[in-house]
């Protein structure tokens, strides 16, 4: 990857050469996803920038992406998110991001959350019909389940899709 004009990129060949040399002799796997130069039409994959919002920015990684919220990328609607069992652990000014490694996959920025552990389980609150009618199956993600919250209870409206759901069409 160029970074300045005057660097030069490596070939994918030396790239992977230099990798090797560094954990040679060590008991590694190494597991390597090709990227878009494999596919993309030439400097393609070069393109774009991602806008740096922080001199330092905290995250809370979610299993919810843009394909399940799209409305806080496309014209930053607010959805609380909440835990879903209080924890006093304070809070933290944080992002909250989804796996999916686009510049618009996230649910909040630069918002005051509970400091969430790996393991805990948030609430987005309000995402309403929207939500799901918005939902895609981008990135070969299934689209959420819907729940519906009526004071102490709640039901599942629609249940998530399945990896089955996902490739029924496909021959």
């Amino acid at each position: 990857m160029r970074y300045k004009a005057q660097d030069q990129a490596p070939t994918i060949r030396d790239f992977m050469a230099e990798v090797r040399r560094k954990i040679e002799g060590r008991d590694l796997l190494l597991m390597v996803e090709p990227d878009a130069r494999l596919w993309a039409k030439p400097g393609a994959a070069d393109a774009g920038s991602i806008p740096k919002e922080h001199e330092f920015a905290e995250f809370i990684i979610v299993d919810a992406a843009m394909n399940d919220l799209l409305r806080p990328s496309f014209y930053q609607s607010h959805h609380e998110i909440l835990p879903v069992r209080e924890a006093s652990r304070g809070t933290v000014r944080a992002d909250v991001v989804g796996p999916v490694c686009e510049s618009g996959d996230f649910l909040a920025l630069d918002r005051e959350m509970p400091n969430a552990l790996p393991g805990d389980l948030l609430a987005v609150w309000t995402a309403g019909a929207y939500g799901f009618a918005m939902a895609s199956n981008y990135n070969s993600r299934t689209r959420p389940a819907e729940v519906i919250v009526e004071g102490a209870a709640w039901r599942v409206a629609r249940a998530r899709e399945t990896y089955e759901d996902l490739v029924r069409g496909e021959g």
